[in-house]
């Protein structure tokens, strides 16, 4: 039975590749798509992506994808100030893993608050890019 997993990620994530390369590297986030896609295929996993700068934007995704099996979020800004992003995901119960590509626990004080680590299964920070993959690898765990 094939299941879904979701790749949301959020403001300033279109950006990756050109925006401060010395923090976020120099792969876009087209690449990591294509990465996590070559890494379900064939595994029985439909993988759905979604990048927005709209916090409405996302929310309306999750709404018309709640019928997913987990949730991959990088949730870039949004992870210090979103409690309406943080109830969209409570409200539909998915499982979710928070990906950061820096480490948000190593920067300015107000980036060291998240909304969603505390109902994410697991939180992944400051492994680069690598953590996009090791995400999907704990979401196919998880599922199996």
């Amino acid at each position: 039975m094939t299941k879904t997993v979701l790749l949301l990620n959020g403001p300033n994530l279109n950006l990756l590749g050109i925006r401060e390369p010395n923090i976020y590297g120099n792969t876009t986030l087209s690449e990591v798509e294509k990465k996590i896609f070559a890494f379900f295929k064939n595994k029985q996993i439909d993988c759905r992506t979604f990048q927005s700068n709209s916090e409405g934007g996302m929310i309306d995704w999750l709404h018309v994808n709640q019928d997913a099996d987990f949730l991959l979020m990088n949730p870039g800004g949004f992870t210090h100030t979103s409690i309406a992003l943080r109830d969209a995901i409570l409200g539909i119960q998915i499982p979710l893993i928070e990906i950061h590509i820096s480490n948000i626990f190593k920067r300015e004080p107000f980036r060291k608050h998240s909304y969603f680590s505390d109902i994410a299964i697991g939180s992944i920070v400051g492994l680069g890019i690598q953590g996009y993959e090791l995400a999907a690898r704990a979401s196919l765990d998880y599922l199996r």
